[in-house]
């Protein structure tokens, strides 16, 4: 009969082999993440499949960290709520880091510089600062920075609120609104390649992209986190960032 020296040690074996194998598994499952892929170059979908600067960056940390992403398309209003309810690990879509999202949310440290920016039609001469926005319609993406921003320091301008990114731009391009307020990365992205608008001079907001993680999810920031570091130091970081935003300075 073993003895009860024996019993114990083969037990507590157990017990650490079952955990490294909980530990393994749990290493390479597939990261559950949540993009609003109309936001280019950022993340938007191409050929049926998700393409941006966020889609190859995330595949690129969860490639360091052993796993896969298991990608989800939702509005952006649903992002956090996707977190919150459990739905998805991580929400990757340009979202920027703020008090109010890091009450319900944590956030990686941030990855890149973003700001909010106006829009108007090329030879728009009327509206040349944000204090012209007043009384004039602007549209905006629901659920976004925009929204808050222009309710709280330009509460006179009439927004137009739309659920997709590419209906904001739509909106303007066609004269249904006066300007669109939307992040810088898009705002560039939209002006190189499609013409017809153009950017007035300076960020309305300064502000930081982060990924969104569940508040139960606290390991994943800190993997996350290492993983960026790691890109940043030996370049692949960069290379992203110049294939996607060609003659940068960031």
């Amino acid at each position: 009969m073993p003895s009860f020296k024996h019993t114990v040690k083969h037990a507590l074996l157990s017990l650490t082999l079952l955990s490294v194998s909980a530990a393994a598994f749990a290493a390479g499952e597939p990261i559950k993440a949540v993009t609003d892929a109309t936001f280019p170059p950022m993340e938007f979908t191409e050929n049926q499949k998700m393409v941006g600067f966020d889609i190859e960056l995330t595949e690129a940390i969860a490639h360091k960290l052993g796993r896969s992403v298991q990608w989800t398309n939702v509005d952006f209003k649903g992002l956090i709520p996707s977190l919150t309810a459990g739905r998805a690990d991580i929400a990757v879509s340009a979202i920027y880091i703020t008090p109010e999202r890091q009450k319900v949310v944590n956030f990686t440290q941030p990855y890149m510089a973003g700001g909010l920016v106006t829009l108007v039609k090329e030879g728009n001469d009327r509206i040349k600062t944000a204090d012209d926005l007043k009384g004039k319609k602007v549209s905006v993406q629901t659920g976004t920075k925009s929204v808050e921003w222009l309710h709280t320091h330009i509460p006179e301008a009439q927004t137009v609120e739309v659920e997709k990114n590419q209906q904001m731009f739509n909106l303007l391009s066609i004269g249904r609104v006066d300007a669109a307020v939307t992040g810088k990365p898009a705002a560039f992205q939209y002006a190189r390649t499609r013409g017809g608008v153009k950017i007035l001079p300076g960020s309305l907001t300064s502000e930081e992209y982060g990924i969104a993680v569940r508040k139960d999810e606290t390991s994943l920031v800190t993997e996350i986190n290492t993983a960026l570091e790691q890109m940043k130091a030996e370049g692949s970081y960069q290379q992203l960032v110049d294939k996607w935003f060609p003659g940068s300075s960031k």
